[in-house]
């Protein structure tokens, strides 16, 4: 078997297509990998995956070695492949942050939308417990006033009554539902 070493890059390449494949390719990983580590290495700041990125580009190189066109210099080429697979793994790097961001915001927010919807649930059910615990002439008179959006004037002529009745059930009702509210957050 010949020394490689005294061919150059184009020659080399050209022996990738033929039966001298693995010691052409062997030379041309000798010649390169260090130089590539260390550019990988530069732009990843991780040693593991400047490897990992370096051991890829010459696996890739050698399962297109029947195919591959070089235009340029294989030095050029070889770094190019490098650069791009730098590139590929900080984009994705960069899209994984972003969807772990974006899954801590859904998370984040799906907990504050139920702690929010928790929150309602508890206050509409004092509220309830407050107005069902009213007297029956006050209780009426209240959602009448607040859930059906009567008037006074409409109140006092449905349950025949005064005016100022209508207004002193709902000023009591009130009354009743802020009293009960101090307590429910005093026992917090």
């Amino acid at each position: 078997m010949e020394k490689y070493s005294s061919y150059s890059d184009t020659e080399l390449v050209g022996y990738l297509k033929g039966k001298f494949a693995n010691a052409a390719f062997e030379e041309l990983y000798k010649r390169y990998w260090k130089k590539l580590l260390i550019q990988a290495l530069f732009k990843l700041s991780s040693e593991v995956e400047a490897e990992e990125v370096v051991q890829d580009v010459f696996t890739d190189l050698w399962e297109r070695k029947e195919t591959i066109e070089i235009r340029n210099s294989f030095h050029t080429y070889i770094a190019s492949c490098v650069k791009y697979q730098i590139l590929s793994r900080l984009a994705r790097k960069k899209k994984d942050r972003s969807f772990e961001q974006e899954i801590k915001k859904s998370q984040s927010k799906d907990a504050n939308d139920t702690e929010a919807w928790l929150d309602y649930e508890t206050t509409r059910k004092q509220i309830e417990d407050t107005i069902k615990s009213l007297p029956e002439k006050c209780r009426l008179v209240f959602r009448l006033s607040r859930e059906e959006g009567y008037s006074q004037k409409e109140i006092a002529d449905e349950l025949n009554i005064s005016t100022k009745t209508v207004e002193t059930h709902i000023t009591k009702a009130l009354k009743k539902i802020r009293s009960s509210f101090k307590q429910f957050f005093f026992s917090f």
